[in-house]
């Protein structure tokens, strides 16, 4: 069974860093196009980094520069440097991303997430 657990969100001041660790109990043919996502209450849940079948990477325009996605072994990481106040929201991670289609910044659905772990950025 596919599960995914996130860590090491917290309260960071404007420029500070972070780093998201998704743990990730199996792989399967299921779990290929992983990323984060976010959601800021009110808003719907956008796609911020994905690891592409392959190993490319997808970034949003808006974090483009600041925040890089990568892994190791069992364990989906997102560095996120020089936070901004808008950063802030619940961060998810996400396996599966895109169902089997197309993996691509702007895919909304996934097979498995994980519970979220908050991220807060003061100004």
């Amino acid at each position: 069974q596919v599960r995914l657990v996130e860590s090491g969100g917290g309260s960071v001041q404007a420029g500070g860093s972070l780093r998201l660790s998704c743990t990730v109990s199996v792989y399967t043919v299921d779990t290929k196009c992983m990323g984060w996502f976010r959601r800021v209450s009110g808003k719907e849940r956008e796609g911020v980094a994905l690891l592409q079948p392959g190993g490319s990477t997808a970034i949003a325009d808006s974090v483009k520069g600041r925040f890089t996605v990568s892994t190791s072994l069992n364990t989906l990481y997102l560095q996120m440097n020089n936070l901004r106040p808008e950063d802030t929201a619940m961060y998810y991670c996400a396996a599966g991303v895109g169902r089997g289609g197309n993996c691509y910044i702007g895919a909304t659905s996934a097979y498995f997430w994980g519970q979220g772990t908050q991220v807060t950025v003061s100004s």
